[in-house]
């Protein structure tokens, strides 16, 4: 296959540089401790700013972000709660990335209430009557030395898709060490940075994530039709049809 084939031809590659990308990191571990997940987001970080994408990153550990699904907990009892912040910060970004580790075969509690706190603000409205997230897209990354990749990144694209980022394909990519107490990523002699699979998985798992943020900025978001909560409300049914009840 020739260069100009394997890329698409020189007229398919695109620009990227008026995208954003955040990359929430949900390893327990606060900074400065060293995290394993860091390890696959500098991979995939490091391939969107090669290509002019401007990229934010959190760790959720380093945060006071409350327990709950209200957009603002301390309307509800919380002490404090820096998620509104962080929000702004995810409605900033055209893509999402949600890493983190697995523990006893799921996902991390730290990625569990960041889920929460984005699925506590998924009924918010864009300026176009739709769900807040829509236009955007999303994918996860996995480590750990135990199983549950595949598990783990299920469940964290449903998510997504469930609270309306759009998902391309293959847009997740992991490593597993040997199952524990196996060495993790980032340990010496782990193999983990030298792994073909996981570095053509976070690779292909990136540019699917550009490609996709492209076509929808391009398109001016996602078609605003037959998804619009405040036209059902109102009353448009965009052609469902309500029969009679017998």
């Amino acid at each position: 296959m020739t260069a100009s084939a394997a890329s698409g031809g020189a007229s398919a590659r695109s620009t990227y540089d008026d995208l954003k990308a955040l990359f929430i990191n949900c390893t327990l571990k606060p900074s400065p401790a060293v995290s394993n997940t860091q390890g696959l987001v500098d991979i995939s970080r490091s391939i969107m700013e090669r290509e002019g994408v401007q990229v934010d990153e959190i760790r959720a550990a380093d945060h006071d972000i409350a327990t709950g699904t209200w957009p603002d907990m301390t309307e509800h009892g919380a002490a404090s709660d820096v998620w509104p912040q962080l929000y702004e910060r995810v409605l900033d970004a055209d893509i999402l990335v949600l890493a983190g580790p697995i523990w006893l075969g799921d996902n991390s509690s730290v990625t569990k209430r960041v889920v929460e706190r984005l699925y506590s603000c998924s009924s918010l409205l864009n300026d176009r009557g739709q769900y807040a997230y829509y236009g955007r897209v999303g994918g996860c990354l996995v480590t750990g030395n135990e199983d549950g990749v595949k598990h783990c990144a299920m469940n964290l694209l449903y998510s997504l898709q469930h609270l309306g980022y759009a998902i391309p394909p293959q847009s997740d990519a992991g490593w597993i060490g040997e199952v524990g107490p196996g060495p993790s990523y980032l340990d010496e002699g782990s193999g983990g940075p030298q792994n073909d699979f996981t570095n053509r998985n976070t690779t292909f798992m990136t540019w699917n994530l550009m490609h996709l943020a492209r076509l929808l900025k391009d398109a001016g978001g996602f078609p605003a039709y037959g998804n619009q909560r405040a036209e059902w409300d109102a009353g448009c049914r965009f052609d469902y049809e309500n029969p009679e009840h017998r």
